[in-house]
């Protein structure tokens, strides 16, 4: 099989079009190969091959005679830059908060002494701490023992974008909110948060919302045998009811801090994350109805039980 490879946007290293002669049954991976081979400068983490028509060509074990090459096909490649892995993002990502909390939780009553502002730590604010840094931890945890990604990598500029998320919402946004003197001991004496039995129903809905979490991704790492990109339909616990628990384990999560704490600054976070892990849900919802059609369960939903 001949093919002719064009370049989208400049490319360093070679003289295009590239003249390649796989063999019929030859993968994408393998035509991949052959063009990192004669650009040593493109690896195959930062090619995009798309076919004339502009599709993207997706799937490295599929042959490209099933993804509908032909003898003589035109294809072009576009370099995607420097390239960081997922794992490594998550794990940057979730390092933030990790530091973060903790810092403004110690230096927070110096910091407002300079305004003239006292207060001793109050029992929520100690929770606060503790819960985040566990959320974290166990985040940084599964990055490492237990996701498994479709994509090796991703453009390493989008670190970033990701980790501002992160950084800036659950980390400076919700530290600076929630070890401020408007939870201190004092401010919170005599309410509903300082009322243990309610601390305790708080604690009880993250403590179940971060075991269904985690029993999710365990359930989703199991489907994905290790060094394989296979894909099948999630079954057992709450994946017969929704497409995305681990997603709405995680927004529930974050409501017990939000009823813990009836802070602005996590009411704040709890509907931003909510709403981009919403987004998410949905986009895979759809790519689960496309690809596995009606063997997909139709009964079920989004990402809300019996909801959405």
């Amino acid at each position: 099989m001949q093919l002719f490879v064009e370049s989208r946007g400049k490319i360093k290293g070679a003289y295009f079009p590239l003249e390649m002669n796989m063999p019929e049954d030859a993968t994408l991976g393998m035509l991949k190969n052959g063009i990192a081979h004669l650009v040593p400068g493109l690896p195959i983490a930062r090619q995009r091959l798309t076919d004339a028509q502009k599709k993207p060509l997706v799937g490295d074990e599929k042959r490209l005679m099933d993804l509908g090459i032909e003898n003589n096909a035109r294809l072009a490649v576009k370099d995607l830059g420097p390239q960081i892995s997922w794992r490594t993002v998550f794990i940057v990502e979730y390092a933030g908060p990790l530091l973060i909390h903790p810092i403004i939780y110690y230096l927070a009553p110096l910091l407002w002494a300079h305004f003239g502002y006292q207060f001793d730590k109050s029992l929520v604010q100690q929770l606060v701490l503790v819960l985040v840094v566990l959320h974290f931890v166990k985040r940084e945890m599964e990055s490492v023992f237990v996701h498994r990604f479709s994509n090796a990598t991703m453009p390493a500029f989008n670190i970033v974008k990701n980790s501002g998320h992160y950084w800036l919402l659950s980390g400076v946004l919700l530290a600076g909110g929630v070890y401020s003197p408007s939870l201190g001991a004092q401010a919170v004496q005599g309410s509903i948060r300082d009322n243990v039995v309610y601390m305790g129903a708080c604690l009880l809905l993250w403590v179940v919302a971060e075991l269904g979490n985690l029993q999710s991704h365990i359930i989703l790492m199991n489907l994905r045998p290790k060094g394989t990109r296979v894909r099948q339909i999630p079954r057992g616990a709450l994946f017969e009811l929704v497409s995305c628990p681990n997603y709405f384990f995680e927004s529930l999560a974050w409501l017990a801090i939000t009823l813990m704490t009836l802070s602005l600054s996590a009411l704040i976070f709890l509907v931003v994350s909510t709403v981009q892990m919403t987004l998410w849900a949905i986009k895979k919802h759809k790519n689960y109805r496309r690809e596995f059609a009606e063997q997909y369960p139709r009964q079920r939903k989004i990402m809300f039980p019996f909801v959405f």
